[in-house]
């Protein structure tokens, strides 16, 4: 990334990341088809069952996510400053990080299951299904966060094919394993549940075993695995602010999804349909955002700072074309897609007035996500945070508490989105404009 031309490849590590991110929802997705199209008349609630996880499910996942963010900067700057020592530490911290992270939320969400669940406002039909889904999901925490993790080390030594070749591979068994278990045996939400957990589980092992196999400084060793406090602090001090951010974000969505909840299952079908498919948008626009992390994080590490703005503009520039296909193809063939996961007439019309608002607004959402990326890649974490948690967030509980309390519809909850995001863009395009990483940092001595 520190050298030769960027914008090749800024695409080579968007798409295959971009791809990551839509087939780990499609094990999702194909949960949410599953059960809409194979468990009869406990469809619809089957559906609100697991996408009443998904604001729960994100709120946790995320949260760890936040902190892997803070892997792929300390590997990518380490990296640009050809820093084999700190790559290493940072795999073998990040692997227990994911580890025992995992298996003491696991622990917890245990314990809390059936309050957290309950307190969402589900339908009396819709709500033990959801409690199970919760309970297995979560039982496979461990794994699932290892494989992010796995794959936050991939991102940040450049290298987003590997980590998508691993998810073609349990994506494929995800899907068999899902209709497996419905269509064959007659299992519900446990069913799609237990076969996402086992998906999650052979990605893992496949990205243990290349990094087991690198050649490169991010070679796992076993052998080695140990806590290196300074270096846990580094990845810390980067994604614990990320971390808060995707927790309050969560939260909010959280609150969002019990006002859906509130509308009658029908509506809370068609929401959990709609999320499985805009949710793709934001993963392309995710992929520039991240690729801006890594490639500004690269060459801040190697001192060359007008790589790193170049890598602004051409994350922004590329990011706006693919999204713009992307969302406009989403439009396009919105209601056929919504149909797939069932084919209820009302549900469609629901589901396409949040695909509507949604997709649209994550063209604005482009642009705060690569702008964040790139103060991140320079570590900067905590203000870009702060800002999203407020304007995000704060614009969401607000919005629910009053408008949505005045209106009381679907499409009064969706208009939320595009002006939270569009907010936000605007006060992270001021906050970049203040901050001027570069600037600053270009007038500090160089690191050998």
């Amino acid at each position: 990334m520190t050298e030769g031309s960027l914008w090749n490849k800024i695409l080579g590590f968007a798409f295959p990341l971009a791809l990551t991110g839509i087939l780990q929802q499609l094990f999702t997705a194909a949960d949410v088809a599953v059960v809409g199209n194979f468990t009869g008349d406990l469809g619809q609630a089957a559906m609100a069952a697991v996408g009443a996880n998904t604001p729960i499910v994100a709120l946790i996942v995320n949260s760890f996510l936040g902190i892997s963010l803070g892997t792929n900067v300390v590997v990518a700057n380490a990296v640009g400053r050809k820093d084999d020592e700190t790559v290493q530490k940072a795999v073998h911290t990040s692997m227990i990080v994911a580890i025992i992270g995992g298996i003491i939320v696991s622990i917890i969400g245990q314990i809390i299951a059936d309050p957290l669940i309950r307190a969402q406002n589900i339908s009396d039909e819709a709500v033990d299904m959801a409690i199970l889904y919760f309970r297995i999901y979560i039982a496979g925490l461990p794994v699932i966060l290892l494989y992010n993790f796995e794959a936050a080390i991939f991102r940040g030594i450049g290298n987003t094919r590997i980590p998508f070749l691993a998810l073609v591979i349990s994506g494929v068994v995800n899907v068999g394993l899902n209709v497996c278990f419905v269509v064959g045996f007659g299992r519900n939400v446990d069913g799609v549940a237990t076969a996402t957990v086992i998906s999650n589980l052979i990605s893992s092992i496949i990205l243990l075993l290349f990094l087991s196999r690198s050649k490169t400084a991010a070679r796992f060793d076993a052998k080695k695995l140990r806590i290196n406090g300074a270096i846990l602090w580094k990845i810390l001090r980067i994604g614990l602010p990320a971390s808060a951010q995707a927790a309050v974000f969560s939260t909010a969505n959280i609150i969002i999804q019990s006002a859906i909840n509130g509308l009658g299952t029908t509506v809370a079908a068609a929401s959990s349909a709609a999320f499985n498919i805009e949710i793709f948008s934001y993963y392309v626009l995710n992929s520039f955002g991240q690729a801006c992390t890594t490639v500004t994080g690269q060459n801040y590490g190697a001192r060359k700072f007008d790589r790193c703005k170049k890598a602004l503009r051409l994350c922004i520039l590329e990011g706006v074309i693919i999204e713009g296909i992307m969302v406009s193809t989403l439009l396009f063939f919105g209601k056929e897609l919504l149909a797939v996961f069932n084919p209820d007439p009302e549900l469609v019309e629901i589901g396409y007035v949040r695909i509507m608002f949604i997709t649209t607004a994550h063209l604005l959402s482009l642009f705060y996500d690569v702008m964040s990326g790139y103060m991140r890649g320079y570590g900067i974490s905590l203000t870009p945070a702060i800002v999203t948690m407020i304007t995000i967030c704060g614009t969401r509980v607000i919005w629910v508490l009053t408008v949505f309390a005045q209106y009381h519809t679907f499409m009064s909850l969706m208009i939320v989105y595009p002006v939270s995001l569009g907010l936000n863009a605007v006060m992270i395009f001021l906050l970049l404009l203040i901050r001027r990483p570069a600037k600053k940092l270009s007038q500090q001595p160089s690191v050998k």
